[in-house]
């Protein structure tokens, strides 16, 4: 049975929602813990709690070492160190903005190395889509950017974090779509957290003093990560993954930095610019015409149907 188009798009349309509150929660969160210390305690909990989950639910666990090995190496890149670059880049004073630019040239790496190493096909529509919704994003942020490069300018460490983020990132879809299908979802992702979890303990022994300041807005901040985003979005995402291919799923993430500023909007007061209500538009045409279904000849369907 198939689904009807609505429940196919709730799921990503929940993802991008989920997703795109992080920039809101490191913007709450980070004034009180450094970046690395940060993540590290979250991942460390979200780890413990997908534990206990898979336990209730009596999940089945990886099944042999080679399985460990591929849940901890995506849980390094897409979590320690897509996570831990852009966290980094934000508390050095890189605008969530500018991050969000860096990260959303994602979906065309993936879609660019998904075709050598994944087998992937992306057509003339789907191209177009991805250009399309890269230069939407750019007309969302464009003013923000433009206004913060005129106060002060962008701290070359925070770049460059952003960057190690936006490779470690595609790294970690690609390697999750192309050995991570096999790995059971809940026991896989608490061994990605864990992995993930105790790289960046390192990271934050070896460069931070690992205080945090327990205020009322980091607990609101910390919970609101580890629940919606750390279980909710995680687990989403990898489900996505193994339903569609990986240029698909990381189209989504243009639609991340349009939605976080519709958030500040609300949250903030933060005024959207014509150009920025324009580049949302063209941002939502540029991923539908990347993840619409692509439709086969009707020479083609019947040749397989014989």
């Amino acid at each position: 049975m198939t689904s009807s188009p609505l429940v196919r798009l709730g799921g990503p349309a929940l993802f991008v929602l989920l997703w795109s509150t992080g920039f809101v929660g490191a913007k709450y969160g980070l004034p009180y813990a450094e970046p690395f210390t940060f993540l590290a305690v979250r991942l460390a909990v979200a780890a413990v709690l997908l534990v206990v989950l898979a336990l209730a639910l009596r999940s089945p666990r990886p099944a042999t070492g080679t399985q460990y090995g591929h849940a901890s190496a995506v849980g390094v890149l897409l979590h320690a160190g897509y996570l831990g670059g852009v966290f980094y880049g934000i508390s050095v004073g890189v605008p969530a903005g500018v991050s969000a630019v860096v990260v959303s040239l994602q979906p065309v790496l993936v879609a660019v190395l998904g075709t050598r190493l994944l087998g992937e096909r992306p057509t003339a529509r789907q191209w177009g889509g991805l250009l399309l919704g890269l230069a939407g994003v750019a007309l969302v942020v464009g003013p923000g950017i433009a206004a913060a490069g005129t106060e002060d300018p962008l701290p070359a460490s925070g770049v460059l974090a952003c960057v190690v983020g936006l490779a470690a990132g595609t790294a970690g879809t690609l390697y999750q779509k192309r050995h991570g299908d096999d790995v059971p979802l809940v026991w896989g992702t608490a061994v990605q957290y864990a992995a993930a979890s105790a790289l960046l303990l390192v990271l934050a022994v070896g460069t931070e003093d690992t205080s945090i300041r327990w205020t009322g807005e980091f607990v609101a901040a910390f919970v609101w990560l580890v629940v919606f985003l750390s279980l909710g979005a995680v687990l989403l995402l990898l489900v996505l993954l193994r339903r569609g291919t990986a240029a698909g799923v990381s189209s989504l993430y243009y639609l991340v930095p349009p939605a976080t500023a519709v958030e500040a909007y609300l949250l903030f007061g933060e005024r959207l610019s014509a150009v920025s209500l324009a580049g949302i538009a063209v941002t939502t045409v540029g991923v539908a015409l990347v993840v619409a279904p692509t439709r086969r000849p009707a020479t083609a369907a019947a040749e397989s149907r014989s």
